[in-house]
């Protein structure tokens, strides 16, 4: 049976949502405080960059089956997807997720189901959203379903993801937990689990936690192989042919809008129960200020003297424009520090957002003394270096995502380093 829907968030993940919805016949009605965001939307025009998207936003406008506002609606279902980020003192901001719960109480009716798919500290849809929903005057659980639905996507592949990846349901009873497999089940192939609400909250804290350790993991080994000579990236790989082993990449830290903030969620809850978790994100927290030393060590050893940066890449992951907690940024801001110069570009950030940015790769590079990827965008794996020497000062690279092939770099005159790789000093 078709619903109505009232999406509240339009952004990297609200956005593709709705529209997933809509294009399955849903009718939806999208909510987010951006005035530019709902303009663009209502253009069918993007204001995130996500493989698919553009297509499928203007099917569903087309359709009469998505429509952007500043304010919530009446629905049958309301979709919470905003932001659930971390204040400067780790702990969780549920400001967003709150005030979201508070702009639909006065649309929520009888018979409607409250869906939560933002990532949050376990027992935030029992002791934060339930308490809000509870001043409609409608019994919980009975008259008004409440759910947590975590999306379990990555940018980039977020239609493929959305479909084929299995998905967790959580209710705050038996009812809540049918009623939202059955609305997903419209577009989801992967398998539906279903449980209570926190299991659901706690899970996914835990996927994303999972991901940062391992990587912690990844990059202390790429700091002892920095310091041992070996090839980490060698190393790690031939490890992973073992079967039980599944060791992740280093690199210059980790970005994002999960993995870099949900840990500290279980920090927040029991700080004296998680010390590998606190460890991991105070390694993966380090690695930009080690890749800043690593650029001022490396231009020092050329006898370079007050050297000019070209960084490539600010999003924090390959191939998509979201620069979300990424490493990038928190590099530049160790530059800074240091009192280096540099320029930054990235090909899939089309507005200048980041200091000292340019929409052009050959200005980057001009006088340019050293090239550091930073992200692993596929723009710059291709990258000629016989092209690069001609534009740069000096002729020093240093890959922090073993983006590049640097045999072919030194073929062409350049001393080049990975991150992670002192073979390759």
């Amino acid at each position: 049976m078709k619903k109505s829907l009232c999406v509240v968030g339009l952004g990297y993940i609200g956005l593709p949502t709705s529209v997933m919805f809509a294009i399955h016949g849903h009718k939806v009605h999208g909510v987010d405080v951006n005035h530019k965001a709902v303009e663009m939307i209502n253009n069918k025009q993007l204001h995130i960059e996500e493989y698919g998207l553009q297509e499928r936003l203007e099917e569903a406008v087309d359709a009469g089956m998505f429509e952007a506002s500043l304010e919530p609606a009446e629905a049958d279902v309301f979709v919470i997807a905003v932001p659930s980020p971390i204040r400067e003192d780790k702990t969780a901001n549920l400001d967003y997720v709150r005030k979201a719960t508070e702009a639909i109480v006065p649309f929520v009716k009888k018979g409607n189901l409250v869906i939560l798919e933002s990532t949050v500290p376990p027992r935030t849809v029992e002791d934060v959203m339930v308490p809000v929903l509870e001043q409609t005057g409608l019994d919980i659980g009975e008259d008004v379903y409440v759910s947590h639905s975590p999306e379990r996507v990555i940018p980039g592949k977020v239609f493929q993801e959305l479909v084929d990846n299995d998905r967790i349901v959580g209710g705050i009873n038996e009812q809540s937990s049918v009623l939202t497999k059955e609305l997903y089940e419209s577009f989801v192939k992967g398998n539906i689990h279903l449980t209570d609400a926190t299991t659901a909250e706690m899970a996914k804290v835990i996927e994303n936690t999972y991901r940062d350790v391992n990587i912690a993991f990844a990059n202390e080994l790429a700091l002892i192989s920095d310091k041992i000579g070996v090839n980490s990236w060698e190393a790690i790989k031939l490890a992973n042919f073992h079967p039980r082993v599944n060791i992740h990449t280093p690199g210059p830290g980790v970005g994002g809008h999960c993995i870099a903030v949900d840990p500290w969620f279980l920090a927040e809850i029991e700080p004296d129960l998680s010390k590998i978790i606190q460890l991991s994100r105070n390694t993966n927290d380090n690695m930009p200020v080690y890749t800043a030393e690593q650029i001022q060590k490396l231009t020092k050893e050329q006898f370079i003297n007050d050297p000019k940066v070209a960084l490539f890449g600010l999003s924090f992951k390959a191939n998509i424009d979201d620069q979300r907690e990424s490493p990038s940024l928190k590099v530049i801001l160790e530059l800074v520090e240091k009192g280096i110069s540099f320029t930054t570009y990235d090909p899939h950030i089309k507005e200048n957002v980041a200091s000292n940015q340019t929409q052009s790769m050959d200005e980057a590079l001009d006088g340019a003394d050293i090239l550091v990827i930073l992200t692993d965008h596929d723009e710059f794996k291709t990258l000629d270096p016989e092209y690069i020497k001609g534009k740069m000062k000096n002729r020093l690279v240093f890959d922090t995502k073993n983006a590049l092939s640097l045999n072919e770099w030194k073929q062409a005159g350049f001393v080049a380093k990975r991150l992670g790789d002192s073979k390759n000093g």
